[in-house]
């Protein structure tokens, strides 16, 4: 089936069976193109909680179609690849996860949204890369908290907030590989760029940013920055929408260390296709289950996320 071809028939099927498209920055520009709401991860869990369709197809990865069908039980969450996992969440398993909270009984949990329905229910509150520092914040500060999975999340939070949370040894293999030496490359040929990173990069690469934030935090400076270029230090699907919304200005996205090419893509987010999307609708299915013991403890830290970011105003 050619692209146009395909287009319509998923927006047919869209009509017919009253679902609604969510996708995630990073995945592919025509999949953003076609969905009903593109998004962070915060975004994405906040119109999970509020949409009126019957079937929710969650482009991104599996932990957040899990997040969709916590918040929304009744409905349908289809994904379009069930094999389109998160390095993250997989660094943290539940039950060792559930060991190391057990043998700290004293500590707040505030887990990361990158992670199964499994470990959210292991979780006190939930949080995103927009929120954490005002999550966080919102603890007296004598309280422990265990962070976890993103070290590198967790040690950005702890050097903007003076906290001392105890972090769990977990991280994002595209964030991982953003390298200091790539980004002084490229600085070197534009000199007056301005870096934007995400927070779950390594430290030594955070110290180097103009600008540290959310995909939806990088977005929102890009737009209302005076500057016209930057080097973008996260998965590079977020350069489509920076592009659209701010088409003057230049967007460079810097490579993983380990390759010459000028991009560093989650393989999983990549496996969302416009092909897969409209077999998902046609079929109903790969569908998104979550066992119901599970989800009546992952839903309470998910539910406070969102009951304090509104209160927040994120």
């Amino acid at each position: 089936m050619e692209k146009a071809e395909l287009i319509s028939e998923i927006e047919r099927l869209k009509k017919e069976k009253n679902a609604v498209i969510m996708a995630h920055y990073y995945t592919n520009g025509e999949i953003q193109d076609i969905a009903d709401c593109v998004g962070d991860s915060l975004a994405l869990a906040q119109w999970a909680a509020k949409t009126d369709a019957d079937i929710i197809v969650l482009c991104g990865v599996h932990f957040m179609g899990e997040t969709a069908k916590i918040l929304s039980p009744n409905k349908k969450v289809l994904v379009p690849d069930m094999e389109a996992g998160c390095s993250l969440a997989d660094s943290c398993p539940a039950d060792e996860f559930a060991k190391f909270v057990a043998q700290h009984p004293d500590h707040t949990v505030i887990s990361y949204v990158n992670t199964t329905a499994a470990v959210k229910a292991h979780t006190d509150v939930v949080v995103t890369s927009t929120n954490a520092k005002q999550i966080v914040e919102s603890f007296p500060k004598d309280q422990k908290i265990i962070f976890g999975p993103d070290k590198n999340l967790g040690s950005y939070i702890n050097s903007i907030t003076g906290r001392n949370m105890l972090l769990w040894n977990g991280a994002c293999h595209v964030h991982e590989k953003f390298s200091v030496n790539k980004i002084l490359d490229l600085k070197k040929q534009y000199p007056d760029a301005q870096v934007l990173v995400h927070p779950e990069c390594k430290d030594v690469v955070v110290r180097l940013a103009d600008k540290v934030g959310s995909t939806a935090g990088l977005l929102k400076y890009a737009i209302s920055s005076e500057c016209n270029t930057f080097l973008v230090a996260t998965e590079s699907g977020i350069l489509h929408e920076m592009q659209k919304a701010a088409p003057s200005k230049n967007f460079i996205a810097i490579p993983p260390v380990d390759s010459t090419c000028g991009c560093n893509d989650c393989a999983y987010m990549k496996l969302n296709t416009l092909e897969k999307l409209y077999n998902v609708l046609k079929n109903e299915g790969p569908e998104v289950i979550v066992d119901d013991a599970v989800r009546e403890k992952a839903v309470k830290p998910i539910h406070k996320m969102l009951e304090i970011s509104a209160k927040l105003g994120l």
